[in-house]
């Protein structure tokens, strides 16, 4: 896994500038053209990576909720944490190292994860998506 600090790509990608990420990384399943995380993924929008790894990508929380709030997602395009662990049960497990990495480089002593599944959940992008929160003390019940 390769972790890096804030940085924000746009275009080609840290390892080799100017190659497409898409080139690089070739996404298993069909990626939807119209989804923003498909197109971070691919490199195609810009967004502060923290982490990326043959199958998922790493990024700062446009919105945070806390000091660190990264999401973590996979460079296949599946709705939901069920469709993924249905599919690519060890790209659900990738998706947990890459936040447990984030919360580590992020000096956190505790972090929480957060999948939401549906728009009853407040799931506003229909690409399955980590949630890594941490930084300030969370409370339960989450709500």
């Amino acid at each position: 896994m390769t972790v890096h600090g804030s940085r924000t790509r746009h275009r080609g990608n840290r390892f080799t500038p100017g190659v497409s990420p898409a080139r690089l990384y070739p996404c298993r399943v069909s990626r939807d053209a119209e989804c923003i995380f498909c197109r971070i993924a691919e490199g195609e929008i810009p967004a502060d990576l923290v982490a990326e790894t043959e199958t998922a990508v790493a990024f700062r929380d446009l919105a945070p909720v806390a000091p660190t709030h990264a999401l973590v997602v996979p460079r296949a395009h599946y709705a939901n944490a069920a469709e993924l662990a249905a599919a690519e049960p060890a790209t659900l497990a990738e998706l947990v190292r890459v936040a447990d990495r984030v919360a580590a480089e992020d000096g956190l002593p505790g972090y929480r994860l957060v999948f939401n599944t549906g728009a009853a959940a407040q799931q506003s992008v229909f690409h399955v998506h980590l949630h890594v929160i941490g930084g300030r003390e969370v409370t339960w019940p989450p709500g």
